[in-house]
């Protein structure tokens, strides 16, 4: 299991440019110009994990098999976007269908790139975009929500469940506040409930800053003003450079280390972006090792076993009878599986086990 993360933001701050570096292909149509991408292109990538290789050579394997993420670059959003301006329609629906919302903001100067509102200020763009999806939430929420107060007011057991968390949602929107703030203060059981209402403003937000070369390393004063809005919002944030991206996206490995190194970069953008990503959807991987194939698996973080199983088949999750766990550092350390069993650091778990990222994992079940 991966996830999908929707690339937005106005006309002209670089999400094409990002996605096309980030997917290395050039299927987004990069252009100076509003709408240049109508339609939403997704792209697939590799996981980067530099754990994958040495699993593989601790086991044996014949082949690396990584997990993947996906982007969807969204048509850009202009004001008026809850009212159906430009592309405000397609644009609220396509969103609707991603995890996690990657929003790229403009932080760079380039009087031969246009901005569709004529200056250059990340934190005013970010407001608009937020504005829009509150009001379009809002607008959804409140139509909806007076069926279910009618329902509740006669005892409606679905209604009386769900109604709380519509109010709690609604009393944010009132108050210029986005949805996934309740991300962090809902129980679990309510949390699914906000996920049912499919509200804009309740993906979780990663906030990219889109700067120059030069400013590629440290930031400058545009970016500061971001982490500053994403701190108070309980966001996060990273910069990057899309042209440095699309760069790099077009050499080769060792090429791509010398010219990052030459700017002062460690990693690409992309391995950065994935990161913070994982973070912000609370994912976490765990591997399968076998001579065959060394392969990385997606779950949400707090997930147990048997649900673990169940990302590689449906039927090791309901047949689940233990899982035979050995840790990264124990297996690769101790050279394979045989060796950490010898060792007794491979152990076996049941079916109230939580997995812990980089867990290596043998699944025993039933069918």
């Amino acid at each position: 299991m991966g996830f999908k993360c929707g690339i937005v933001g106005l006309p002209n701050v670089g999400k094409s440019t990002l996605f096309n570096a980030l997917t290395r292909t050039a299927a987004a149509q990069a252009a100076n110009y509003p709408f240049c991408t109508i339609e939403p292109n997704t792209g697939e990538v590799a996981v980067p994990d530099p754990r994958l290789k040495k699993l593989a050579a601790a086991g044996k394997s014949k082949e690396i098999i990584p997990t993947r993420i996906s982007f969807v670059d969204i048509a850009g959003l202009v004001r008026g976007a809850s009212k159906g301006e430009g592309l405000g329609n397609q644009f609220l629906a396509n969103i609707r269908e991603v995890d996690a919302v990657v929003h790229v903001l403009r932080c760079f100067e380039d009087d031969d790139i246009t901005h569709v509102e004529g200056r250059i200020d990340p934190v005013a763009d970010a407001e608009t975009v937020e504005t829009e999806l509150m009001l379009a939430d809002l607008d959804s929420l409140e139509r909806r929500i007076v069926q279910f107060r009618k329902r509740a007011g006669v005892k409606d057991k679905e209604a009386l469940t769900i109604l709380p968390v519509m109010e709690q949602a609604l009393a944010l929107l009132h108050d210029g506040k986005p949805a996934r703030i309740l991300l962090s203060k809902l129980p679990p059981d309510e949390l699914e409930i906000l996920h049912s209402l499919n509200l804009l403003t309740s993906h979780p937000v990663l906030y990219v800053c889109n700067v120059s070369e030069a400013d590629a390393a440290k930031g400058n004063s545009h970016t500061a003003a971001v982490e500053t809005m994403a701190a108070a919002q309980g966001a996060g944030t990273i910069i990057i450079s899309a042209a440095i991206e699309a760069e790099v996206a077009q050499l080769p490995d060792e090429e791509a280390q010398e010219f990052l190194a030459d700017l002062g970069l460690e990693e690409p953008g992309l391995d950065r972006l994935i990161r913070a990503g994982y973070d912000l959807l609370q994912l976490i991987t765990y591997f399968t090792v076998g001579p065959k194939e060394t392969r990385a698996w997606t779950i949400h973080r707090g997930t147990k076993a048997p649900q673990a199983a169940g990302v590689i088949h449906t039927d090791f999750e309901k047949g689940f009878i233990r899982a035979q766990t050995i840790a990264y550092d124990d297996f690769v350390g101790l050279g394979g599986e045989v060796p950490a069993k010898e060792a007794g650091k491979a152990r076996d778990e049941g079916k109230d086990y939580v997995v812990q990222d980089g867990d290596v994992l043998l699944f025993k079940f039933n069918v």
